[in-house]
């Protein structure tokens, strides 16, 4: 919860990354609780990283398409009930509510932006994202991204800004080069420049939100 004075009143939904809410995560949205009272979306406790040997090596006989396919199944299933329920029990008359994913949470972020969940929404280094996240929105979208990304590449973030601009909607880009995916949540906190990187987003994206959750 943010800290005495400081709340503003409204609610930010989590959605988290392949790696669930491990530490650098939940860092993060203590970050965004000095102005939120942050509340946090599980997908299980099957986080991608208890089937790796590093952050990019899979353990034998580790099917990603599948782990993938039943934690996307599980999640387009939960997080609409998860969310009303939420508002249920932390929403007031006048609450607004924003959203934040990362990775994998980047597509409920869209999803909670075109169903009218929340009222604005953002995303960091982005995946599995398809032309009726962007097409179907109805609220603004922050984009912060990495100038080289595996999962949301030029062509895809180009061809969304496309879609963005053609249909009026209001967004944002944040783009960073010298970064990749992974940026805003596990950067190497002894560099400088990725520490600044990483720093920047989220001042990024509660800027963003504090905007919109004002009007």
């Amino acid at each position: 919860m943010p800290p005495e004075g400081k709340a503003n009143g409204h609610v930010l939904f989590y959605f988290a990354d392949v790696y669930g809410l491990f530490t650098n995560a939940q860092l993060v949205m203590d970050e965004f609780a000095d102005e939120f009272p942050s509340l946090k979306r599980r997908r299980g406790d099957d986080p991608v990283f208890l089937h790796r040997d590093g952050p990019k090596t899979s353990k034998p006989g580790f099917d990603f398409e599948a782990w993938k396919a039943k934690h996307t199944a599980f999640a387009d299933d939960k997080v609409p009930e998860w969310t009303a329920e939420a508002k249920k029990q932390y929403g007031q008359a006048d609450t607004k509510y924003a959203c934040v994913g990362y990775c994998f949470g980047a597509p409920y972020v869209c999803n909670s932006l075109a169903d009218g969940t929340c009222q604005v929404g953002g995303f960091a280094h982005p995946a599995f994202l398809k032309e009726h996240h962007f097409r179907n929105l109805k609220a603004p979208l922050f984009l912060s991204c990495a100038e080289i990304d595996h999962t949301f590449a030029t062509e895809s973030r180009n061809q969304a800004i496309d879609m963005l601009r053609e249909d009026g909607r209001e967004y944002q880009l944040q783009l960073f080069s010298g970064v990749q995916h992974g940026f805003a949540l596990r950067a190497n906190l002894n560099v400088p420049y990725e520490r600044w990187v990483k720093e920047q987003s989220l001042k990024g994206l509660t800027a963003y939100f504090d905007f919109w959750l004002s009007q």
